[in-house]
């Protein structure tokens, strides 16, 4: 009996110690932004944007009444200059939950200065083009339409330009919802 709690105790130890002295995996915004990059849609805007926002998971969920919140950083030039609130509140026929992964890139300075310019919001015109498939059409933003993928390794995107100086792409975590609401995401940042 004694032998048979060495043999599980030991490995279990061994796997415990070794966990907690390897190096840290990339931090939660490295993965997602790798994530992005492997997209044939997202690549070029990673080459010619200002800046852009990442939030690594958006959790929504709703019965009639439902919500959206995320955490995430702000970017210009590589470098982060803050962090970022995503915040959306919804009325309508909705039903489930979801978890999403979000970036917004700017075009240019002015576009980066309005998301970061205090409380934006994403108007009806916004839509999102998500990178796998699986993902609604509504995922992002809601209240427009999204393109969908056959996902990040197949090279079949959708195409896509930015609408006043932003664009929005999603990624599917997991969940399962349906919706049909009215409303934008609000964001709040704050400076580094």
């Amino acid at each position: 009996m004694m032998k048979a709690i060495r043999w599980f105790v030991i490995p279990v130890a061994l796997i415990l110690g070794v966990s907690v002295f390897t190096p840290a995996h990339a931090d939660k915004f490295t993965n997602t932004i790798d994530v992005f990059k492997k997209s044939s849609a997202v690549q070029p805007f990673f080459k010619n944007c200002y800046g852009y926002a990442v939030f690594p998971t958006v959790g929504k969920g709703g019965f009639v009444i439902g919500g959206a919140y995320g955490t995430g950083q702000v970017y210009a030039g590589g470098v982060v200059t803050g962090t970022a609130k995503l915040i959306k509140a919804t009325i309508g026929f909705q039903l489930g939950g979801q978890a999403f992964s979000q970036m917004v890139f700017f075009e240019d300075k002015r576009a980066y200065d309005d998301f970061t310019g205090g409380n934006f919001e994403f108007d009806a015109g916004v839509s999102a083009v998500a990178i796998t498939a699986g993902v609604q059409a509504k995922a992002g933003t809601e209240g427009a339409t999204a393109g969908a993928s056959a996902g990040p390794a197949t090279g079949a995107q959708a195409a896509t330009s930015y609408h006043k100086g932003m664009v929005v792409f999603v990624h599917a975590k997991g969940g399962l919802m349906y919706e049909a609401s009215v409303g934008g995401q609000k964001f709040s940042f704050q400076p580094k």
